[in-house]
């Protein structure tokens, strides 16, 4: 006697993982494919980000003390140094012009102190320190920038205008204190090993 067989009812969700896997494969080959370009192009050449963090610095110091001795940028920095907590007092002190020129020579001193950090750590503490005294300056003046929440968009943390402005120094205070980590681990390893890494 011939007993019928049963099979397990067929579910949508078995067609669609069917689907999906070739999708999935495509995608995982895809990524590997990426990597594999990436690790040629030499992402993972050592100390590759520190060089290009640091480069990087300086250029952007190098060019935001070059605009501070001009009037244009004096009269910019108004509402930033002006609602600074930690800045306000270069008003009271140089006046407008004076302020911007003591803000050039600073960030172009910065500046040298990171392109020297290639050779000598030592120096390139100090700059990425001054780089860190910097942006928590910078930072710190969000919370009391007039109108840099928009209303119409409920306020916080709908940000505008000079609020938006300052939030990338929240990322270079971030870049300044990975290179003040790495240069103080190089010159805590002797000179000798730090010549060799330089």
């Amino acid at each position: 006697m011939h007993t019928p067989t049963t099979t397990a009812p067929r579910h949508a969700t078995d067609d669609h993982a069917k689907l999906e896997l070739p999708s999935r494969n495509m995608g995982e080959k895809a990524i590997s494919a990426l990597i594999n370009i990436l690790i040629k192009l030499g992402i993972l050449k050592k100390d590759l980000d520190y060089h290009l963090v640091r480069a990087s610095m300086v250029i952007l110091f190098l060019f935001f003390g070059y605009q501070k001795w001009f009037d244009y940028e004096a009269q910019a920095l108004i509402p930033f140094i002006s609602n600074g907590p930690l800045i306000s007092w270069l008003y009271p002190v140089f006046g407008i012009r004076g302020a911007s020129w003591f803000l050039g020579v600073a960030e172009w001193s910065f500046c040298a102190l990171l392109f020297l950090g290639f050779w000598n750590k030592r120096l390139g503490i100090l700059g990425a320190l001054g780089g860190c005294v910097s942006f928590i300056a910078t930072v710190t003046t969000i919370p009391f920038m007039p109108d840099g929440w928009d209303a119409s968009a409920g306020g916080f943390p709908a940000m505008k205008g000079n609020v938006a402005f300052l939030m990338k120094d929240v990322v270079l205070l971030a870049a300044s204190l990975y290179l003040l980590k790495q240069d103080v681990a190089r010159a805590s390893r002797g000179p000798q090993r730090v010549a060799c890494e330089g």
